[in-house]
């Protein structure tokens, strides 16, 4: 019943992801706008049908596979998250990643006197393209991020002196989380020109994820899919205990090891794509897991197409729902992944004192 389950789910998100991406074409700045027929139009005028095909093509048919591709690296490294540390609560961002980005961009905009920022944002159908000096800028802020969150992994794991105990990195992850955070705030208080930009990346946003930031979220997705595939036996074992999975057979330090080289490939892409987005990586295992119970195998499959599509479609809704203006995404799946997250509360607690009662 399960594998059914699960396979009609997969089928389900893969449907959902089309239908989003779909959909995406003809949800700008403005809201709702279909531009498809004036891009279809034979009769069109050439002015018209091009200016057209430069907003669908260039800004939000690349902005939502961005999404998408930025939802299932989080929902995937989600999965890793909650089955190495054996806790439905873990995030991708437990080992420093976060904080450890949030300083590189602070520092990189820093540098660069902050005046640049974070650009992008939802088409306007007037400002088509980016200068070089854009280009650069935000490739140097992209660097910064992953630079900063691979830098913060290696650091929680010198500090827990390898990844031979689940607690201690743990405990590592949240210390480097705040002590880089602490630095990174300290530099935008030297900084303070740095202010704004750094909300736009504190906040998440996918408005300047382009076609080079699709492909590089999507190879890095299918790289790290391919190596997590054969390394969920350990986190089946690990899931009935360290003890238990030592007994199986299995060389626990190297393979956890490549597990968190996973998490932290698969976050660190991300978050120096689309900057911090909150509760994708959280709540897209929950709901896999809600539906069917399956091995981790299947689990990291179906969760990342589901924080693809949790991403997707709350990228649409911050186009759409106050427009002209933009809602920030990573604000957008903050309320929602937390309102979530206290149903899921609440109905744990009527569930445990229906059970007393009984």
């Amino acid at each position: 019943m399960n594998l059914r389950r699960a396979s009609l789910m997969t089928w389900v998100l893969v449907v959902a992801s089309a239908a989003l991406v779909a959909l995406g074409t003809a949800v700008g700045s403005v809201g709702f706008e279909n531009l498809l027929p004036a891009l279809l139009d034979p009769n069109a005028e050439p002015a018209q049908r091009q200016l057209a095909q430069q907003i669908v093509w260039e800004m939000r048919v690349p902005r939502t596979l961005g999404a998408w591709a930025a939802g299932a690296l989080l929902g995937l490294a989600g999965a890793i998250a909650q089955g190495l540390f054996r806790n439905p609560l873990a995030d991708p961002y437990l080992l420093g990643s976060a904080s450890g980005a949030s300083l590189g961009v602070a520092l990189a905009l820093a540098a660069i006197g902050g005046a640049a920022g974070m650009l992008g944002g939802a088409d306007t159908g007037v400002r088509i393209g980016i200068s070089a000096n854009t280009l650069w800028v935000r490739l140097g802020l992209t660097g910064a991020a992953f630079v900063g969150a691979v830098l913060a992994v290696l650091l929680t794991l010198a500090l827990a002196r390898g990844v031979g105990h689940t607690l201690r990195l743990l405990l590592a992850g949240v210390i480097v989380g705040m002590v880089l955070g602490a630095l990174a705030s300290l530099v935008l208080l030297f900084t303070p020109d740095s202010l704004q930009a750094m909300q736009a990346f504190m906040l998440g946003s996918t408005g300047s994820v382009g076609w080079t930031s699709w492909a590089l979220m999507f190879g890095a997705w299918c790289v790290c899919l391919a190596v997590a595939w054969p390394l969920a036996r350990v986190l089946d074992g690990l899931s009935l205990g360290e003890s238990t999975a030592a007994s199986l057979g299995l060389p626990l330090a190297p393979l956890r090891g490549a597990l968190v080289a996973v998490l932290a490939l698969a976050t660190g892409t991300a978050v120096a794509q689309t900057g911090l987005i909150a509760f994708v990586g959280l709540a897209a295992p929950h709901l896999v897991r809600a539906v069917a119970k399956v091995a981790h195998r299947r689990l990291m499959l179906l969760a990342s197409l589901m924080g693809a599509v949790l991403l997707a479609a709350a990228d649409l809704l911050a186009r759409w729902v106050i427009a002209p203006q933009e809602l920030p995404v990573g604000v957008l799946t903050a309320v929602l992944g937390g309102g979530y997250l206290l149903w899921l509360m609440h109905r744990g607690t009527r569930v445990r004192n229906a059970g007393g009662k009984l």
